[in-house]
């Protein structure tokens, strides 16, 4: 997913903080409420200027975050003996 046409920092928006394209809405918010539990409907409902795909763009940047963190180790190979 191409999550970044979703994101944008702005240093005149929210702060600076990364936000939904076109809105106010944090990447912060967005996962804290993932986080509590809402689902997507959920958000969508609270937030009506959102669309699924940003809320998958959210999740996809979180977890391209995560990465450069917590690099995923190899796959073991398995002695065939």
């Amino acid at each position: 997913m191409d999550y970044l046409s979703h994101i944008v920092r702005d240093p005149t928006i929210c702060g600076g903080e990364a936000v939904i394209k076109g809105t106010r809405v944090t990447l912060r918010t967005v996962l804290a409420s993932l986080a509590e539990g809402a689902s997507a409907d959920d958000i969508l409902a609270d937030f009506p200027t959102l669309s699924p795909a940003d809320i998958r763009a959210v999740v996809a940047f979180a977890a391209a975050s995560t990465e450069e963190d917590f690099p995923v180790p190899g796959v073991p190979v398995l002695n065939a003996n």
